[in-house]
Order: C-alpha cells, then sequence, then structure tokens
C-alpha cells in the first residue's frame, strides 16, 4: 500500500513539473514570435525603394562634400564629452594610440618662454613654431605659431621663408633708421632662408621652387624677400603703387624699405607685417602649384619692441594675453567663415558656407583666411590678408601670453587656458605641458601647440633662435 501511495506522489510531481517547463516554453515561443515579426516589418520597411534611394542620396552628398571623416570627428568629439561626463574613460584612447600621440612632441624652454606641442590624433604633425627674441641686438623679439592643414608644406615654407624674410626686413629697416637718426650700430649680417632641419621630401619642394624663382626675380636682400611678381595677377591687391621701386623688369616690384620709417622716428611694423605676409602668400602660390601642393597654413605672428605688442593673425590659431589684474584679454580674433564679415566677403567673391560639423569655406576649410590653398585663392574664397592689432603693455602690464594653435581652442576657452598658466606661472614649461596634455585628453582630435611668454620678458643677450623644435 504504501509503495503505490509513494508512485502516486512522484507521478504527480512528474506532472507538475513537465507543466511548469510546458508553460516556460509557450513564454518564450510567443516572445520568439513578436521578435520574428518586428524583425519582419524592419525588413519590410529597410528595402522600400525609396528608403534605399534616400540612404543613397544621403551617402552621396556625405561623399561629395569631402567631409565625411571631418563629420565623423565631430560626432566622435561629442560623443567623446558626452562619455567623459558620465564618467566613462575617454572614448578616442580606444580608436588612436595615446602613447604615439603624446610621445612625438616638441619641447622648448628658454629665458621667459615656454613651449610644448605634440602631434595628437592626427596622422602626422603639421604645426610649426618660431621663437626668436633680441634678433641681433635689436631689442626685437618674433614669436610665431603656425599650424597646417592638407600638409605640411605651407606651414613649413612659412616658417623658413616667411619669418626669414621679416627677420631680415625687420635687421634692415632698423638699420636704415640708425643711421637716418645717426645712431652708430656694427653691420647687421642678413639670414640665409636657406633652413638646416628639413625633411627630405621638403628639401626636394623648397629646392625646385628657389630655382625657379631665382631665374624670375631679382631680390635684395633674401630668395623671396618682400618681391611681388604680378606676371600672373594683374589686381595689385596690395595696394602698394606710392611705395615700391620699379625694376628693370616691369612685371616685378619690390618694396622700398625706406616706406616703414615714419616722421615720427618710429617704424610702421603694422604696415611690415602685412606686407610680409601677402607677399610670401603670393610665393607660397606659386611654390605650390610647381609641386602641386594644395597644403595651407593660419600664421600668428607677434612681434614685440620695447612696450609695444604687434599681433598680427591669419586664420584660427589664436593668442590670449593675461593682464596684470589676472583678466584674459584676446589679442587675435579667428577667422571663421560662419562671421558675419567673412560670411559677407565670400558670399561677394562668388563663394558659399556650408556645415559639417563646423562651418566651411565650400564645404572644405573651416578658417576663411590661410596661407595657401591656392584652390580656393583663385576666385578669392580664402585670403590671407592678416589683422594686426597693436598693444601698449606698459598699459596692461601683462603677467603672459598664450600662443597656441586650434587644437587647444577646440577643448579649452580663453579664460580656461588663462587659468591653467596662473596656477603654473613660476614653471611656464609645465603649464604648457600641462596645458597640451589636457587639451588631448579633453578629446582634442589636432595636433595642439601651446606657447607661453612671460612678461617683463628678460632675454638673454645672446639671441635665442628656435625654429619648429625638433624634438622628439
Amino acid at each position: 500500500m504504501d509503495d503505490k501511495i509513494e508512485d502516486k506522489l512522484i507521478y504527480q510531481v512528474y506532472l507538475t513539473h513537465m507543466k511548469l517547463i510546458s508553460s516556460k516554453l509557450a513564454s518564450a515561443k510567443n516572445k520568439f514570435n513578436s521578435f520574428s515579426n518586428m524583425w519582419k516589418y524592419i525588413q519590410f520597411y529597410l528595402i522600400k525603394p525609396e528608403v534605399i534611394f534616400f540612404l543613397l542620396l544621403l551617402l552621396c552628398l556625405l561623399i561629395f562634400s569631402g567631409n565625411l571623416f571631418q563629420s565623423s570627428n565631430g560626432f566622435l568629439k561629442k560623443l567623446n564629452r558626452n562619455f567623459t561626463f558620465i564618467g566613462f574613460d575617454n572614448l578616442e584612447q580606444f580608436m588612436f594610440d595615446e602613447k604615439d600621440a603624446l610621445s612625438k612632441n616638441w619641447k622648448f624652454e628658454g629665458n621667459n618662454v615656454a613651449l610644448y606641442a605634440v602631434k595628437g590624433r592626427r596622422s602626422q604633425m603639421e604645426d610649426r613654431y618660431v621663437v626668436k627674441t633680441n634678433i641681433m641686438d635689436t631689442g626685437i623679439s618674433l614669436f610665431a605659431i603656425f599650424d597646417g592643414h592638407g600638409g605640411e608644406f605651407a606651414a613649413e615654407y612659412a616658417t623658413t621663408h616667411l619669418m626669414t624674410n621679416l627677420r631680415n626686413k625687420i635687421v634692415e629697416v632698423k638699420t636704415l633708421l640708425d643711421e637716418k637718426t645717426g645712431t652708430k650700430t656694427e653691420s647687421k649680417k642678413l639670414f640665409s632662408n636657406t633652413p638646416d632641419n628639413l625633411t627630405p621630401q621638403m628639401k626636394i619642394k623648397l629646392s625646385k621652387t628657389e630655382s625657379h624663382f631665382s631665374r624670375k626675380i631679382k631680390p635684395i636682400t633674401s630668395v623671396d624677400d618682400s618681391v611681388i611678381n604680378h606676371n600672373k595677377n594683374k589686381q595689385d591687391t596690395l595696394n602698394l603703387k606710392k611705395d615700391i621701386i620699379s625694376t628693370k623688369n616691369a612685371g616685378d616690384v619690390i618694396i622700398n624699405p625706406l616706406s616703414y620709417l615714419l616722421r615720427d622716428g618710429s617704424i610702421n611694423f603694422s604696415k611690415l607685417l602685412i606686407d610680409e605676409v601677402l607677399a610670401a602668400d603670393k610665393l607660397l602660390i606659386e611654390a605650390a602649384k610647381l609641386t602641386y601642393d594644395i597644403a595651407g597654413s593660419t600664421a600668428l605672428i607677434v612681434l614685440i619692441e620695447g612696450n609695444t605688442l604687434f599681433v598680427a593673425n591669419v586664420g584660427d590659431s589664436r593668442g590670449v594675453m593675461c593682464d596684470k589684474k589676472g583678466i584674459a584679454i584676446p589679442i587675435s580674433f579667428d577667422h571663421k567663415p560662419q562671421q558675419m564679415r567673412e560670411k559677407k566677403r565670400i558670399a561677394d567673391a562668388g563663394g558659399f558656407i556650408s556645415f559639417n560639423g563646423v562651418w566651411r569655406v565650400a564645404g572644405i576649410l573651416a578658417t576663411s583666411r590661410a596661407l595657401g590653398d591656392y584652390p580656393l585663392k583663385e576666385k578669392q574664397y580664402v585670403i590671407a590678408n592678416p589683422d594686426v592689432l597693436t598693444f601698449d603693455l606698459s598699459h596692461h602690464d601683462p603677467q603672459f601670453i598664450i600662443l597656441a594653435s586650434d587644437g587647444l581652442w577646440d577643448t579649452f576657452t580663453n579664460e580656461e587656458a588663462v587659468e591653467c598658466i596662473k596656477k603654473h606661472i613660476d614653471d611656464s614649461f609645465h603649464g604648457a605641458q600641462y596645458l597640451t596634455i589636457q587639451s588631448f585628453n579633453r578629446g582634442s582630435l589636432d595636433n595642439i601647440t601651446v606657447l607661453v611668454i612671460k612678461f617683463p620678458p628678460t632675454w638673454s643677450k645672446v639671441s635665442q633662435v628656435v625654429n619648429n623644435g625638433g624634438g622628439d
């Protein structure tokens, strides 16, 4: 009797388990059916001709604009910031080799001048810099940041040619002023613009350029010192008719150095900077056409003479001053296509701007002014005319100045950058390094170069002349 009861209990337990298993299987089947139905709906709508046509049209528009990569970069930057905000590590570190990005850097530390630059997440380093203090004991110092795009040729050209010509012209005009005022000075030797720190490819390009121009023009102080060739451009955009001396060749003109001397015994450095930048851009375009190089570059040039600061800017590299009160004062303003002045100028030239992650000239270039970029210079969609601002340092009594490529300004505001350097003012090199790396960690996708100039400047009697850094 007991065996029969036990068998019945086992049988009842078996039936209960089977019912439970059957109910679970039925529930899973219903879920699978619902998922299957959802997938059928997705397939039905995706294979519709109008949907396929729309997706193909969208893809063609992105490819045609030439900014598929840049648009994705803008999206990744926003995505990276969102991930960082909610506590995740830097998303970009999964996509780039951080060690490679930060190990390829340039460093410079001198008397009251410090610089740190990294290649960052770009495939090559296209930033360049120049530090030239107390040029030939003239008391004049030059600093520059060049941010190349589309290659490094334009930035390299500006570093080795524009800055050498500018330095030569400063020495030449300063000598003329000393002679005019009766100041006795030793004859100053002009610098050669043949660089020693170029890559083999760059040497080949520049050698072709120099051999070409040596047959076309007759310079005064260097290979292309202030020489403007008008054979292919009949419009005199520099408006220098009153300040030039005609040469034997009617197509070539040379600016008279005496035109930079003012009646009050000073030098018109604003005009000198503008003339040299525009002259270098014309020759850069000629050189780029010879080598089929469409690269371009921004130019941020600072000239300091006594208590006067001159800032010439082309593009979106930027300078910021920290005054005696610790307030951030911009000393240059970015040239962006969406600015009303730039937008109108581009439209008047027959061009247009479009938005692909950022506003771009003709859907291509994110800055409205640059050196080089000759395809966009043909109809003046992009120009090289610099804005020059002058500051009285005795009035502002600055603590320091920051000059940087837009790789920094993509992730830092003027005020944030100034506050960062203020915390490391006793070690400006560490401050420049810290600011650069922080910009990288915030997700900057560009080369990053940060140059810090401390005040009051106490330059060494021996001039410091540094081009491009050259550190690894």
